[in-house]
């Protein structure tokens, strides 16, 4: 019997062992596993978010790179003198054009600037509701003669014009152009100001820049006069603009700087007519935008808040108190 009794001991102590070993293995690997699927599933969670963050900047980077710079047909090293950077306020994102000052500027050019420059890429319908009504544009319009389609003979005949014409140029080639300017071309004014390193500030600072006398030093060749904006100092064109040269209809007091900074903003809606509804776009799309941000701000707090405070709590199952009872063997005598 005590033979028995101390069989039956082992047995069940060498089960325990086992059921034990077994447990925390178990245990050891599950442990594991989960630490190793933990850190897999870690990585792969930021790894999406990241991969992207850095694609949406690389891209915003490059595009920037391409489109966000201004392109001028010159570099400045090719330009003459820097100008100097003024205030100008149609330059700001929320201000529009000075629509007195583009009506000042399209005199100016009219009885200044038309006689040797041409704006041929702005029509007549575009004077509209910026600088001039509509009686007023077709007035204009009417004031000179363009080719009708040929007729059944094949002969071309003149039109007044109309509001969907072109304003025209002074000469009828550049080479009537280059004859009567001494073998200079003046260049078409329409998108002079993005054509230009410095924009509007070296426009005007051209028109204005023009010395009583040369400098000590200067060379300037005959037929030029000299310019320090503009590349070399040497420029074809003379000073055009003087103290009350012309008589503004609003009164306002036509000294050269303000000549200057007139057809300056003038020949800056030439090359921009659209300015002012790009802006009124974009305050637009930054409200509705606003809006949309707001709302899908809240749908996500909405449905996510209850997933962010809810509270998990494991309730691991009841064990059978007492010890397991082992079944001892039959053995037959």
């Amino acid at each position: 019997m005590l033979a028995r009794s101390a069989l039956r001991s082992a047995r069940s102590a060498g089960a325990a062992a086992r059921n034990a070993a077994s447990k925390t293995s178990s245990r050891a690997a599950s442990t594991s596993s989960s630490s190793a699927e933990g850190t897999t599933s870690s990585w792969k969670t930021n790894a999406l978010p990241a991969g992207a963050t850095a694609f949406a900047i690389g891209t915003t980077a490059w595009y920037m790179h391409l489109y966000g710079r201004n392109v001028d047909a010159m570099t400045p090293a090719e330009e003459g003198l820097h100008p100097t950077s003024y205030p100008w306020e149609h330059t700001k994102w929320h201000k529009t054009f000075d629509h007195q000052a583009l009506r000042r500027g399209f005199q100016v050019y009219r009885e200044v600037c038309a006689s040797c420059h041409s704006i041929s890429r702005v029509p007549y319908r575009s004077l509209v509701g910026t600088i001039m009504t509509v009686d007023e544009a077709k007035a204009l319009a009417e004031e000179n003669e363009y080719d009708t389609e040929p007729n059944d003979e094949g002969e071309i005949e003149k039109r007044p014009g109309k509001l969907s014409d072109y304003l025209p140029s002074p000469y009828k080639n550049d080479e009537a152009a280059r004859a009567a300017n001494n073998g200079a071309l003046p260049p078409d004014l329409s998108l002079m100001v993005k054509a230009r390193h410095g924009g509007c500030d070296y426009i005007f600072s051209l028109l204005t820049g023009y010395p009583e006398e040369p400098p000590a030093g200067a060379v300037v060749a005959d037929g030029l006069n000299f310019n320090p904006y503009f590349p070399g100092t040497g420029i074809a064109m003379a000073r055009v603009l003087y103290d009350d040269l012309v008589e503004y209809e609003d009164e306002t007091p036509a000294s050269t700087s303000q000549m200057a900074k007139d057809v300056v903003e003038f020949l800056n809606w030439t090359a921009e007519p659209e300015m002012d509804d790009r802006k009124k776009m974009g305050w637009k799309v930054l409200a509705v935008s606003s809006v949309l941000f707001a709302l899908s701000v809240w749908v996500k707090r909405y449905k996510w808040a209850p997933v962010k405070t809810r509270k998990i709590i494991y309730n691991p199952p009841i064990k059978n108190a007492g010890p397991k009872k082992f079944s001892e063997p039959t053995h037959k005598s």
